[in-house]
């Protein structure tokens, strides 16, 4: 009876260990900007454990592993043999949005879960091929948008969905900053981003995606009738085959979405503004809202955080990974193919100079 009491206590005492392991995690391609804030809060987070980095290029495999004190042993430039002796039980992708396609679907082979940053993919094709590979293998794919970790978008979504502002009628998102190189992103980050066929456009898609991805939320997956885009080269000396400047008019059957996106801002920004039928709400930043609603005057305030399960990406792929949530919302999948579709939607209209109608 004893040795029996014993044993159950060290399979629970095992489990428990088991439950909070921490998750193998692999990075695959050190190309965009923002694997660097990626990386300094995963080497200090004990929920991961970063066992493989892959990168082609020697120079960013050596560059990454000194400054975050990698050990050179972990690091492959070969991504196949990486996944195959690392075995992670996740990826984070950061390589040019072209890339997303083929990392998922040699991580879909093994079973490997995906997290990518935004944007899902450059067409509509690319996209389909990730969907496909990630529905047959049963694995997750989750797309990072910044702006998903929010708590003023959050608040504003909730209030659109509680019915506190009316039917919902029209939708207005600024994205964007100075421009890609005036704010100082890496030669390596600019190669691919000023490359139409490796980020699929310029501003249209780097910073297009974030208001596609919040109004898609905001209508519940609603797909659009019809997408409407004008793109401009402002800077054509700095951005001689991208687009730097664009504006996207999405339809519904009762409201309308206008995305603003630029590298051409004075300033950083990232906020949406939400008209109901009968009140409106702001996300300004992270943090700050601004409702108003009827019979009371306008107001402003801070958001509360987030959830920890849901406060970043880090959190939300451990959750996701350990079978806690299944990825909803902004980070889905279902989402972002439709933003997907509105992109290439909109890079056809601003292309052709008409509307471009979805079937």
């Amino acid at each position: 009876m004893r040795i029996a009491i014993l044993s159950f206590l060290a399979l629970i005492l095992i489990q428990s260990a088991s439950a909070e392991a921490p998750l193998h995690l692999a990075i695959v391609g050190l190309v965009h900007g923002h694997v660097g804030g990626f990386l300094n809060q995963a080497v200090k987070d004990e929920r991961v454990s970063i066992d493989g980095v892959f990168e082609p290029r020697d120079d960013l495999r050596d560059r990454y592993a000194e400054r975050y004190s990698l050990d050179s042993s972990i690091m492959y430039d070969d991504l196949n043999a990486m996944l195959d002796q690392v075995k992670p039980e996740a990826v984070a992708v950061f390589t040019s949005t072209f890339d997303h396609c083929a990392a998922v679907e040699a991580c879909a082979k093994r079973g490997i879960h995906v997290m990518m940053e935004k944007p899902l993919a450059v067409g509509v094709e690319h996209a389909e091929r990730i969907e496909t590979a990630a529905r047959n293998a049963g694995i997750n794919v989750i797309v990072n948008y910044e702006t998903t970790w929010y708590p003023s978008n959050r608040d504003v979504y909730n209030y659109l969905r509680t019915g506190e502002l009316g039917d919902a009628r029209k939708f207005v998102v600024h994205d964007g900053h100075q421009g890609p190189k005036e704010i100082g992103c890496g030669q390596e980050f600019l190669d691919w981003l000023t490359d139409p066929t490796l980020n699929g456009a310029g501003a249209l898609f780097d910073f297009g995606c974030y208001g596609a991805n919040l109004i898609t939320w905001m209508m519940n997956n609603q797909r659009p009738l019809s997408v409407t885009a004008v793109t401009q080269q402002i800077k054509p000396d700095i951005y001689p085959n991208v687009d730097d400047e664009a504006t996207i008019i999405l339809t519904y059957p009762q409201a309308q979405g206008i995305i603003q996106a630029s590298w051409n801002w004075p300033f950083n920004r990232k906020d949406i503004e939400v008209y109901g039928k009968t009140g409106y709400a702001f996300a300004l930043d992270h943090d700050s809202v601004v409702l108003r609603v009827p019979d009371k005057q306008e107001r402003q305030y801070s958001a509360e955080p987030l959830p920890e399960s849901s406060n970043g990406s880090i959190s939300y792929l451990y959750g996701v990974v350990r079978g806690k949530f299944r990825p909803a919302g902004l980070s889905s999948l279902e989402n972002n193919m439709i933003v997907t579709e509105i992109l290439d939607a909109a890079r056809k209209s601003a292309a052709s100079g008409e509307t471009v109608y979805l079937e």
